[in-house]
């Protein structure tokens, strides 16, 4: 069997300890705090980055220097036969391009992967990559699998703060003043890497029971869902207690947002990922 080894970034939200069991490399994106740079998940955790972005109206985020894929790919081309690398969305970060431009620098083939997304799909796209892998399939078969995964998920959040988005150029003047004016929440989903609205909803609560019947149109053909909050589990919580009361089959694992989503969305963010089953990645 041939050897792989699986490149990442920090919005995987893979476990340092299944990493290291498994052979995936993550490189971090850095976050930044007024005139504090931090290195997403080693310096800080997303939980500690949270309550420090409370106090620092000076926040954003980084792609990883490109340096630091060189030097992990010199490193890695000489120990393992095949390299995938699977990031988060192009169309929000370079980080994936950084990776690939990286990879022809140090000579070394690469199959890049574009996640269009970011956190709970990128984690399941690989821990189901290894899976095939140990199941002895190729890696351009793994390729197509994970490609299908990406077609077959749905990702939806609810922001805590327009000004955020707004900010970062995720949402426009007139939204913004539109939805204060008239207290509506948006409705946010990832469309092929982009983040785009929905729909634009009255008050949270319908905002949040939208998600839910969005997710019960799919019921039939998903396992599990994530339930990811930004500083916000008690929200989570609920979430995760209403789908269990009426989908006992169905998994459901909360887990804390990932800061660079929480620099954009705000604090208090709610989100929703899964993937739908398809008999390509069985």
């Amino acid at each position: 069997m041939r050897s792989i080894a699986w490149v990442t970034d920090s919005t995987s939200t893979i476990d340092p300890a299944f990493a290291k069991d498994n052979h995936i490399y993550i490189v971090p994106l850095r976050l930044i705090l007024g005139q504090d740079a931090y290195r997403e998940g080693i310096d800080i955790s997303a939980e500690a980055f949270y309550e420090k972005m409370k106090d620092e109206p000076k926040v954003s985020s980084s792609q990883p220097p490109i340096g630091e894929f060189i030097e992990l790919y010199e490193a890695l081309k000489v120990k393992y036969d095949d390299i995938i690398a699977i990031h988060c969305s192009s169309e929000l970060s370079g980080t994936l391009n950084s990776s690939m431009q990286a990879a022809e620098i140090a000579e070394v083939p690469v199959i890049g992967i574009d996640s269009q997304a970011g956190a709970y799909p990128v984690r399941e796209m690989i821990i189901s990559g290894i899976h095939w892998h140990r199941q002895g399939d190729t890696v351009q078969v793994i390729k197509e699998k994970i490609q299908s995964m990406v077609q077959n998920m749905s990702f939806y959040l609810i922001p805590a703060s327009l000004h955020r988005l707004h900010s970062s150029g995720r949402v426009s003047g007139t939204q913004l003043l539109l939805s204060n004016l008239l207290r509506i929440h948006l409705l946010l989903r990832f469309d092929e890497g982009k983040v785009i609205v929905e729909e634009k909803i009255r008050t949270f609560k319908k905002a949040k029971q939208r998600m839910l019947d969005l997710m019960k149109l799919d019921i039939e053909k998903i396992k599990k869902v994530c339930i990811m909050h930004a500083n916000n589990v008690t929200e989570a919580e609920e979430i995760q207690n209403e789908i269990s009361g009426a989908h006992p089959a169905l998994k459901t694992e909360i887990m804390t947002f990932i800061p660079v989503a929480g620099i954009h969305a705000g604090e208090g963010t709610i989100a929703m990922a899964w993937i739908k089953h398809h008999p390509a990645y069985s």
